[in-house]
């Protein structure tokens, strides 16, 4: 295990029953499965119920990190969720998890990065509990993406889906290590990926509600160009810092936003698509549960094995972007 840096000592995920298919879109959207799947590689996603909220879905998954990590709820004093989607827009949705679960009165924040979020998350987690003054961390990246979709827009509709995912950090112990980070952004232009009114700038009102700016809106086009290049920058960033070169990683897990991008992002960094974990056609981009979804799956599949490298990488709205370097 690499020294002084934080461990993952448990892993959760949860997405919601209800399944949505290609076909089943395609009889509430204008568009089909071949559509879909020959553009994106998406076959079906999840969609939480009317009654379902991020917290909720971070809730199953966030107690499904709590057992497997073997400590106890007492033992957890640092609550981090990522989300794009909060419950509401204060109090946060960490502070909800944390009485949910019934921890004790401890420190407890959001974090919005969009996709890049999660990796954020275990980012600041893992400063803050080297510092000594936190022990063990619960990180979580949980969206209902469902909430903000608009459904007359069908080349952004299609993409998304529901879920979380979680990990418990700690700087003891035995698992996965957190061995490097780097994490960049450039808000040069926030209109290519972005929810335009129900913030400061534009307050909520029939105006805006009539002219459906409080739906996600995205320029696919650009920002597929940008995925594609910042994603690239980064993992050869933070592999340049540790020395290594993109054929010695063992198992990349990129943001699942779309299998064209990942596709584009192996050429690039020329590295087999065979290292690339893929679990987009099952849940489509769930946005910063993407990371965390795909690294519980992966692992409960056990392709991970004793010190083996491992890059996590994402990009988000912002524009954002984010690489973990970790050694299972």
């Amino acid at each position: 295990m690499d020294q002084g840096k934080s461990v993952i000592l448990g892993l959760g995920s949860y997405v919601p029953e209800n399944i949505v298919d290609n076909q089943a879109l395609s009889k509430k959207v204008d568009t089909s499965d071949e559509w879909i799947r020959s553009r994106t590689g998406i076959k079906e996603r999840r969609f939480a119920r009317a009654d379902e909220s991020t917290s909720d879905l971070a809730l199953v998954a966030a107690q499904k990190a709590i057992q497997e990590s073997g400590i106890s709820n007492d033992l957890i004093d640092l609550v981090i969720v990522a989300t794009i989607t909060p419950d509401m827009a204060f109090p946060s949705t960490a502070c909800q998890l944390q009485h949910k679960l019934g921890l004790g009165k401890v420190a407890s924040f959001d974090l919005e990065a969009a996709c890049s979020g999660f990796l954020y998350a275990l980012d600041v987690a893992d400063a803050m509990l080297a510092s000594g003054r936190y022990q063990n961390a619960l990180v979580v990246g949980a969206e209902k993406m469902s909430s903000i979709m608009d459904w007359e827009d069908r080349t952004t509709c299609v993409l998304f889906g529901d879920g979380a995912g979680a990990a418990v950090l700690s700087q003891k112990g035995e698992g996965p290590s957190l061995i490097g980070f780097r994490c960049g952004s450039d808000g040069a232009n926030p209109s290519l990926l972005y929810q335009p009114a129900g913030g400061s700038r534009s307050p909520a009102s029939a105006e805006t509600i009539e002219n459906r700016e409080h739906y996600l809106q995205m320029n696919g086009r650009e920002i597929f160009k940008s995925a594609v290049r910042v994603m690239e920058m980064a993992t050869r960033e933070l592999l340049k810092d540790h020395g290594i070169g993109p054929y010695e990683v063992d198992h990349y897990i990129p943001h699942q936003a779309n299998v064209r991008i990942v596709e584009s992002l192996a050429n690039r960094l020329e590295v087999p698509l065979e290292k690339f974990f893929c679990n987009l056609e099952k849940h489509g981009n769930t946005s910063a549960a993407s990371i965390p979804l795909a690294l519980d799956e992966a692992f409960r599949a056990g392709i991970f094995k004793p010190g083996q490298l491992g890059l996590l990488v994402a990009f988000g709205a912002g524009l954002t972007w984010s690489a973990t370097l970790v050694r299972f």
